[in-house]
Order: structure tokens, then sequence, then C-alpha cells
């Protein structure tokens, strides 16, 4: 009896972690680890940017829409995500930006601005890694050189936005960058007296582009994270299927005691020979345990338990009532009911195959209850004479 025991505590676990991978507990914020090579990602765009000069003349409009402050370029870079939250991205954009002096001196120059960033991605930090979300919200910061190619001289960038990323397709996704970057002032090629004048205020000390790209986003290799298990609830689902295995099985066992002591079990070994004389015939309630969320049977051992019960009803002609059940704490009343009808059907058909005739098998839906202690108990299918 111990070994049989110990073997349904393997088996009980082994269900356990052969379950359905949407019936395992998950962590809500981890993820298992990816290698260095995955979700790598590169994107491309155009870009609209609007020039505010250090030394431009007061009284300008500030409207970034204006000719005398808008111009137009484009950009790529090229990214990585080491978990769902965070990631870097090299990104390099041009090509051309606007000196802006005054209402009629406001030519462009070309330059380039190569940057590193640091990526928040917000939804992901908040509210937990979706591989399907359509719209993520991602703040960064950054540090890089930028160079006036017209100018020829090179300053540190100063880089911060707001990257909208919005899904596509499992590789595609299309992007809105809104962005910021400040230069030191004499980056535009300013005149250094002109610059000079303005320099006092700590607003002019920069010359400053404000931006967006719109443009694709492209994922390389493995770039989805599978959430991590969650242990501690895996651990309390095996220790209660364990419970509730051990318990149905000691359960089982009494019965067969007290019906034995009490001579009302009647089986083939202990027909009268003269079936007339029988005055009752009282055989237990079996029950055959399912994996969670499923029809398929826990342990090919509980249909074992049912082997004398189908062999008196062959040998009487006796109907057999399969009765399904769902746990109520999960799943809606529906699907609940649902999966008790499939879990009687695949005790029924089970029975056929043990000889039953399927006209004296009666299946039910009992749906989801709550009547058994622990409630993993309720996820089984009754078997019993009629």
């Amino acid at each position: 009896m111990k070994k049989m025991m110990l073997a349904l505590a393997l088996v009980s676990l082994a269900v356990g972690v052969k379950a359905q991978e949407t019936d395992i507990p998950r962590s809500r914020y981890s993820v298992s680890t990816n290698s260095f090579w995955a979700n790598w990602y590169i994107s491309a765009g155009g870009d609209f940017n609007a020039a505010y000069s250090s030394q431009e003349a007061s009284g300008l409009s500030g409207n970034p829409f204006s000719s005398k402050r808008g111009t137009f370029g484009f950009d790529v870079s090229v990214g990585k995500w080491f978990t769902p939250g965070i990631g870097l991205r090299t990104k390099m954009e041009g090509v051309w930006a606007k000196q802006v002096n005054t209402e009629n001196d406001h030519h462009a120059f070309t330059y380039w601005n190569l940057h590193e960033d640091v990526m928040f991605d917000v939804h992901n930090l908040l509210f937990g890694y979706k591989e399907h979300r359509v719209w993520n919200l991602v703040p960064y910061v950054g540090l890089g050189v930028a160079r006036n190619m017209s100018g020829r001289n090179y300053d540190f960038s100063y880089n911060a936005g707001l990257l909208n990323n919005f899904r596509v397709s499992k590789r595609v996704s299309l992007f809105l960058d809104v962005y910021a970057t400040a230069v030191e002032g004499t980056f535009d090629a300013a005149a250094a007296d002109g610059w000079a004048e303005h320099k006092k205020s700590h607003s002019r000390h920069w010359d400053k582009l404000v931006g967006a790209s719109v443009g694709v986003t492209y994922r390389l290799g493995k770039h989805t994270w599978q959430k991590a298990p969650d242990v501690d609830a895996l651990m309390a689902i095996h220790r209660e299927q364990m419970e509730a295995m051990t318990l149905a099985m000691a359960e089982l066992e009494e019965d067969n005691k007290r019906l034995r002591s009490e001579g009302k079990v009647t089986l083939p070994a202990y027909i009268p020979s003269e079936p007339a004389q029988v005055t009752e015939v009282v055989a237990p309630t079996l029950s055959v345990f399912f994996e969670l969320g499923s029809s398929k049977i826990a342990s090919r051992k509980d249909l074992v338990n049912l082997t004398e019960l189908v062999n008196y009803a062959i040998e009487n002609n006796r109907k057999v009532v399969v009765s399904g059940y769902a746990d109520s704490r999960t799943g809606n009343a529906d699907y609940n009911h649902q999966l008790s009808l499939r879990r009687a059907e695949m005790v029924a058909a089970e029975l056929e195959t043990m000889g039953v005739p399927r006209e004296n098998i009666v299946v039910e839906a009992q749906g989801g209850v709550d009547t058994l202690t622990p409630y993993y108990y309720n996820r089984r299918a009754t078997v019993k004479l009629q």
C-alpha cells in the first residue's frame, strides 16, 4: 500500500508539470533569460525637425511647422532589449537642420547625430510583459556626438524622447518617435560673437532640435520572452493534487473495507448461484480524476478500480451512470459545463472500451462544483450503477 501511495504521489506531481501551458500559473513580471543574440531589432524612418537656435533674434514665432524652423531628414537605429522593460539603442539621424538667426536668415545646414539611448518600456514595466500588446510606450534618454558637416565642428548631444511602438505582426511594428536634442550653442556654426550675446540666458546656451520620426521596426531572431512559472503557485497546486489523490485512494479503500464487512458488495466472485435470491446490490461510487482544465485522465490507475464494477454491469446487463464535474473556482459556468461533459464522455469511452455497451452508459454533465475539499478533488467524473 505504501508503494502504491508513493507511486500515486509521483504520478500526481508529473501530471501537474505536464498540464497544458495555458494552465501553468505564470509570474506577471518575471521572464526567462534569453541569449545575448535574442531580442535585437533594426529601425528606419523619416523625420521632421524644428530648430531653436541659441542666437536667434527675439520675437520670432515659435511655430515648429514654420518654414523658418522646420526641415526633413531620416534616421536609422539598431537596438536590443535585455529585459522586456529595459533596452539600449544606437540611433543616427540627420541630414538637414536650420540655423535660425532672424526672420529672413534661417538657412539649412547638414549634420548627423549619433547617440546611445537607454530605453524603458513603461507598459512592460508597470503591467507585465504581454507578447501581443498593440501599443508600447518607451521613454528614453541618451548621450551622443553630433557633427555639423557644413561648419565642420563636433559637439556632445543630449537626447530624450518618447518612442511609441505599434505592433503589426510578430516581427514588424510601426513607430512614432517624438524627440528633443540639445547641443552647445555654437553647433549650428553661428558667429561666435552673435552667440556670445545670448549666452547669458540659460535657455539660449543651447542649440535645440525638436522633432518627430515615423518608420518601421523589424525584430531579428528570437524576439519574444517566456514568462517564468510562478513557483509558489505551482508547488501549492502539486501539494493539493497529491493530497486530493491520497484522500481519494484512502476514501476508496475505506469504502471497500466497509462494504466488504457489511456484505453488501456483490461482485462476480460472490454472485449467488441463484440470482433471484439477491435482494440488494450495493456498489460504491467510484471516481476518476482529471488534470487541471483538461479532459485528460490524471492516472490510468483510476480505471483499474472500475474493473469489478464494469464486470458486474456487463454480466448483469446493468446501466452505468457517468457524471462529470469541474472545479467551480476556475473558469466560468459555461466553460465548466462543457468541461464536465467532456470528462464524462471520456470516461464513458473508456467504459465502452472495457466492454460496457454504449446504450447501457448514461452520461451526465454536472458543471462546476465546490463540494469537496480540497477543491482540486472536484475535477473528476464519478461512475456508479443505475
